[in-house]
């Protein structure tokens, strides 16, 4: 493990994070449509990328698969002159099978992780403090924590976060804990240089305003400019002119979760030509015909189109 933690992704942890779809066609990997959306949004106002994590069906993928995920996303970085950091989501109900996942990929060319809390077996705050110290004690990039309850079926209280904030190896953490007061106290609570990104899409812009770094917003991969600004406004002390941009996207954080995600957005991307196909993996399914109909109104709403091929 590296002594320190990679200085450059703690101060870069904030502002507009987007957890990046994985285009699939014909079952497969679909690698033009994922250089073509990398190449589009290194030339937006996104601060850095998840790849793999809930957004990207990471569960889905096999490990060659997020091998050349990760590889492709990176040289596509390199080449458009930008230096946007790039987490890995991973997840697993099991320490030692992570620790094992930490070693594979501890020369990728990645700057940190995204791991959520164990789903299924649901255990202590005790058995999650060691678990996650495991992992920050192993791993050759730094961790950034996903709480998100409704998904694992347990919460990292704010005392247990207070403890794993202290671990050197461990930076931030995407807030999906849905329990506004939790988030409040712990913002409040939290040491000196600690991230915490909001990965709520429709509270993204009342957790600014209670002192979050940012957000890890699947809904700005439509619109990115106006979630963009909305971090940017607040910063500059611009409330009435955040409300207002902020409202103009309100509603198409409810729209692109009306049914399970990525499905949504997946569906809005290949309509503007950015993914060749909508194509998700079982489980998950494409969009209803009649959340389909709604997502095409909105898009004629929305007129010019927002996205464009690369």
């Amino acid at each position: 493990m590296t002594d320190q933690p990679t200085p450059d992704l703690r101060s870069r942890l904030q502002g507009l994070w987007l957890p990046l779809v994985t285009p699939f066609r014909n079952g497969e990997l679909d690698e033009p449509s994922l250089r073509r959306l990398v190449r589009h949004y290194a030339r937006g106002p996104i601060d850095g990328l998840i790849l793999g994590a809930t957004s990207g069906e990471g569960m889905s993928l096999g490990a060659h698969e997020l091998e050349r995920l990760v590889a492709l996303t990176h040289e596509e970085i390199s080449g458009s002159g930008r230096s946007l950091p790039i987490c890995l989501g991973l997840s697993g109900a099991s320490t030692s099978k992570l620790l094992d996942v930490l070693d594979e990929t501890a020369v990728w060319p990645i700057d940190g992780y995204l791991i959520a809390s164990p789903y299924y077996t649901r255990p202590s705050q005790r058995g999650l403090v060691q678990h996650f110290k495991a992992l920050a004690d192993h791993a050759s990039w730094p961790i950034v924590l996903y709480n998100i309850p409704y998904r694992t079926a347990v919460n990292l209280t704010n005392e247990t976060l207070l403890q794993l904030a202290e671990h050197r190896n461990i930076v931030g953490i995407k807030d999906c804990s849905s329990d506004r007061a939790q988030s409040i106290d712990f913002l409040r609570r939290r040491p000196a240089g600690f991230r915490v990104l909001t990965g709520e899409d429709a509270q993204y812009h009342d957790a600014l305003g209670d002192g979050a770094n940012g957000g890890i917003l699947l809904s700005a991969h439509l619109e990115t400019e106006a979630f963009a600004s909305v971090h940017k406004l607040i910063k500059q002390g611009d409330r009435d002119g955040a409300q207002a941009c902020w409202e103009s996207v309100s509603e198409l954080t409810r729209l692109l979760f009306a049914e399970p995600s990525p499905a949504p957005a997946k569906y809005w991307l290949a309509r503007h030509g950015l993914i060749d196909s909508a194509e998700v993996r079982l489980p998950m399914v494409e969009v209803s015909e009649e959340l389909a109909a709604l997502l095409d109104a909105d898009i004629a709403r929305r007129r010019p189109p927002l996205l464009r091929r690369a």
